[in-house]
Protein backbone atom coordinates (compact mmCIF):
# COMPACT_ATOMS: atom_id res chain seq x y z
CA UNK A 1 0.00 0.00 0.00
CA UNK A 2 1.20 3.46 -0.94
CA UNK A 3 1.86 6.02 1.62
CA UNK A 4 -0.69 8.49 -0.40
CA UNK A 5 -3.59 5.37 -0.41
CA UNK A 6 -2.64 4.85 3.40
CA UNK A 7 -3.16 8.23 4.42
CA UNK A 8 -6.44 8.52 2.33
CA UNK A 9 -7.82 5.59 4.50
CA UNK A 10 -6.89 6.88 7.57
CA UNK A 11 -8.49 10.49 6.38
CA UNK A 12 -11.98 8.27 5.64
CA UNK A 13 -11.73 7.15 9.05
CA UNK A 14 -11.03 10.00 10.74
CA UNK A 15 -14.38 11.84 9.19
CA UNK A 16 -16.56 8.67 9.64
CA UNK A 17 -15.49 8.65 13.26
CA UNK A 18 -16.29 12.56 13.51
CA UNK A 19 -20.06 12.04 11.79
CA UNK A 20 -20.42 9.10 14.51
CA UNK A 21 -19.72 11.33 17.80
CA UNK A 22 -21.70 14.17 16.13
CA UNK A 23 -24.56 12.16 15.28
CA UNK A 24 -23.78 10.85 18.87
CA UNK A 25 -23.94 14.23 20.02
CA UNK A 26 -27.21 15.53 18.33
CA UNK A 27 -29.10 12.62 19.13
CA UNK A 28 -28.70 12.38 22.84
CA UNK A 29 -31.06 14.93 23.82
CA UNK A 30 -33.56 13.64 21.13
CA UNK A 31 -33.11 10.08 22.73
CA UNK A 32 -33.49 12.16 25.84
CA UNK A 33 -37.17 14.22 24.51
CA UNK A 34 -38.36 10.62 23.15
CA UNK A 35 -37.42 7.87 25.84
CA UNK A 36 -39.88 9.13 27.94
CA UNK A 37 -42.86 5.61 27.65
CA UNK A 38 -45.53 8.20 27.87
CA UNK A 39 -46.89 11.00 25.99
CA UNK A 40 -49.14 13.90 26.45
CA UNK A 41 -52.51 14.85 24.85
CA UNK A 42 -54.02 17.75 25.28
CA UNK A 43 -58.09 16.71 24.92
CA UNK A 44 -59.58 20.52 25.07
CA UNK A 45 -58.61 23.92 25.66
CA UNK A 46 -60.71 26.56 26.69
CA UNK A 47 -60.79 30.10 27.97
CA UNK A 48 -62.95 33.07 30.45
CA UNK A 49 -63.09 36.39 30.52
CA UNK A 50 -63.66 38.34 34.09
CA UNK A 51 -67.27 37.28 34.65
CA UNK A 52 -67.30 35.68 31.38
CA UNK A 53 -67.87 31.82 30.83
CA UNK A 54 -65.33 29.38 29.34
CA UNK A 55 -65.32 28.74 25.85
CA UNK A 56 -63.08 27.47 23.20
CA UNK A 57 -62.05 30.64 22.26
CA UNK A 58 -60.97 33.85 24.04
CA UNK A 59 -62.36 37.03 23.78
CA UNK A 60 -59.65 39.26 25.44
CA UNK A 61 -61.10 42.89 26.80
CA UNK A 62 -58.52 45.47 27.52
CA UNK A 63 -60.11 47.44 29.69
CA UNK A 64 -62.96 46.98 31.51
CA UNK A 65 -66.04 49.26 33.06
CA UNK A 66 -66.73 48.75 36.82
CA UNK A 67 -68.79 50.90 39.24
CA UNK A 68 -67.45 51.30 42.64
CA UNK A 69 -68.93 53.12 45.50
CA UNK A 70 -66.70 56.14 46.46
CA UNK A 71 -67.89 58.37 49.38
CA UNK A 72 -71.06 57.59 48.34
CA UNK A 73 -71.25 57.69 44.83
CA UNK A 74 -71.36 55.40 41.65
CA UNK A 75 -68.13 55.71 40.05
CA UNK A 76 -67.62 53.44 36.50
CA UNK A 77 -63.71 52.98 37.20
CA UNK A 78 -61.73 51.47 33.62
CA UNK A 79 -59.90 48.32 35.37
CA UNK A 80 -57.56 45.92 33.47
CA UNK A 81 -58.42 41.85 34.29
CA UNK A 82 -56.45 39.39 33.51
CA UNK A 83 -57.38 36.11 31.45
CA UNK A 84 -57.16 32.81 32.62
CA UNK A 85 -57.61 29.32 30.51
CA UNK A 86 -57.39 25.57 31.61
CA UNK A 87 -56.23 22.65 29.18
CA UNK A 88 -57.27 19.35 29.95
CA UNK A 89 -53.99 17.37 29.34
CA UNK A 90 -53.78 12.94 29.39
CA UNK A 91 -50.98 11.20 29.50
CA UNK A 92 -51.01 8.14 27.49
CA UNK A 93 -48.63 5.02 27.25
CA UNK A 94 -46.69 4.71 23.95
CA UNK A 95 -46.60 0.75 24.25
CA UNK A 96 -50.26 -0.08 26.00
CA UNK A 97 -49.29 -3.86 26.34
CA UNK A 98 -46.77 -2.86 29.38
CA UNK A 99 -48.33 -2.18 32.77
CA UNK A 100 -48.87 1.32 34.10
CA UNK A 101 -46.53 2.19 36.61
CA UNK A 102 -46.59 5.38 38.72
CA UNK A 103 -42.85 6.37 37.49
CA UNK A 104 -44.43 7.36 34.25
CA UNK A 105 -47.04 9.54 35.88
CA UNK A 106 -45.89 13.11 34.65
CA UNK A 107 -45.25 15.89 36.81
CA UNK A 108 -45.71 19.54 35.08
CA UNK A 109 -43.14 21.99 35.55
CA UNK A 110 -43.79 25.03 33.04
CA UNK A 111 -45.74 26.78 29.80
CA UNK A 112 -44.89 28.81 27.41
CA UNK A 113 -47.33 31.39 25.96
CA UNK A 114 -46.95 32.98 22.41
CA UNK A 115 -49.29 34.94 19.75
CA UNK A 116 -49.42 35.12 16.29
CA UNK A 117 -51.97 37.19 13.97
CA UNK A 118 -54.50 35.22 11.73
CA UNK A 119 -52.80 37.25 9.40
CA UNK A 120 -49.46 35.93 9.79
CA UNK A 121 -48.05 39.23 11.65
CA UNK A 122 -46.26 37.93 14.18
CA UNK A 123 -43.99 40.99 16.09
CA UNK A 124 -43.66 41.03 19.60
CA UNK A 125 -44.45 44.70 21.17
CA UNK A 126 -46.22 45.34 17.27
CA UNK A 127 -48.30 42.86 16.01
CA UNK A 128 -49.29 40.74 18.97
CA UNK A 129 -48.31 40.74 22.58
CA UNK A 130 -45.03 39.60 24.30
CA UNK A 131 -44.77 35.90 24.69
CA UNK A 132 -43.85 34.52 28.32
CA UNK A 133 -43.22 31.91 30.46
CA UNK A 134 -45.31 30.22 33.84
CA UNK A 135 -44.64 27.96 36.03
CA UNK A 136 -46.39 24.98 36.97
CA UNK A 137 -46.99 22.19 39.58
CA UNK A 138 -49.51 19.14 38.81
CA UNK A 139 -48.66 15.82 38.55
CA UNK A 140 -50.86 13.52 36.18
CA UNK A 141 -51.21 10.29 36.98
CA UNK A 142 -50.12 7.12 34.01
CA UNK A 143 -53.50 6.87 31.64
CA UNK A 144 -55.00 9.42 34.10
CA UNK A 145 -56.04 13.51 32.57
CA UNK A 146 -56.24 16.41 34.96
CA UNK A 147 -57.10 19.98 33.77
CA UNK A 148 -54.02 22.30 34.16
CA UNK A 149 -55.12 26.20 34.95
CA UNK A 150 -52.71 29.21 33.52
CA UNK A 151 -52.79 32.42 32.47
CA UNK A 152 -53.27 33.12 29.27
CA UNK A 153 -52.81 36.91 28.90
CA UNK A 154 -51.03 38.47 31.67
CA UNK A 155 -52.27 42.48 32.95
CA UNK A 156 -49.20 43.86 31.77
CA UNK A 157 -49.89 42.96 28.13
CA UNK A 158 -52.77 45.02 28.25
CA UNK A 159 -51.60 47.50 29.01
CA UNK A 160 -48.34 47.55 26.35
CA UNK A 161 -48.38 48.00 22.72
CA UNK A 162 -50.32 46.87 20.70
CA UNK A 163 -53.20 46.28 23.39
CA UNK A 164 -52.90 49.87 24.48
CA UNK A 165 -54.06 51.06 21.80
CA UNK A 166 -56.92 49.00 21.76
CA UNK A 167 -58.38 51.26 24.54
CA UNK A 168 -61.39 53.40 23.88
CA UNK A 169 -61.69 52.27 20.32
CA UNK A 170 -65.21 50.17 21.17
CA UNK A 171 -66.48 48.09 17.89
CA UNK A 172 -63.48 49.86 15.88
CA UNK A 173 -60.19 48.06 16.51
CA UNK A 174 -59.81 44.34 17.09
CA UNK A 175 -56.61 42.34 16.74
CA UNK A 176 -57.49 38.79 15.83
CA UNK A 177 -54.88 35.87 17.22
CA UNK A 178 -53.53 32.41 17.70
CA UNK A 179 -52.23 31.81 21.13
CA UNK A 180 -49.84 29.10 21.03
CA UNK A 181 -49.18 27.12 24.39
CA UNK A 182 -46.81 24.87 25.33
CA UNK A 183 -46.60 22.69 28.42
CA UNK A 184 -42.94 20.89 29.68
CA UNK A 185 -42.61 18.61 31.83
CA UNK A 186 -40.85 15.24 32.92
CA UNK A 187 -41.59 11.48 33.97
CA UNK A 188 -40.71 10.03 37.67
CA UNK A 189 -37.70 9.00 35.86
CA UNK A 190 -36.56 12.25 34.41
CA UNK A 191 -37.85 12.00 30.74
CA UNK A 192 -38.88 14.66 29.29
CA UNK A 193 -41.98 15.26 27.64
CA UNK A 194 -44.35 18.07 25.74
CA UNK A 195 -47.18 19.21 24.13
CA UNK A 196 -48.36 22.74 22.17
CA UNK A 197 -51.74 23.69 21.75
CA UNK A 198 -53.16 26.49 20.47
CA UNK A 199 -56.50 29.03 20.99
CA UNK A 200 -58.26 31.58 18.79
CA UNK A 201 -57.74 35.10 20.87
CA UNK A 202 -59.13 38.35 20.18
CA UNK A 203 -58.14 41.15 21.87
CA UNK A 204 -60.52 44.30 21.61
CA UNK A 205 -62.25 47.08 23.80
CA UNK A 206 -65.26 45.30 24.22
CA UNK A 207 -69.01 46.80 25.64
CA UNK A 208 -69.53 46.32 29.57
CA UNK A 209 -66.40 44.18 29.99
CA UNK A 210 -67.11 41.42 28.25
Amino acid sequence: MSTRSHLSHVTRLAAAAAVVLSTASCGGEMLRTGRAPVFLVVQNMSGAPQGGAASAFLLSDVEAIVEQQINGQTVRVPTTFNDNATARIAVVRKNQSIPASPLNSVTLTRYRVSFRRTDGRATPGIDVPYGFDGGLGITIPTDGAADVSFEIVRHQAKLEPPLRQLRNTGSLGFISTIAEITFWGHDQNGNEVSVTGRMDVQFGDFADGN
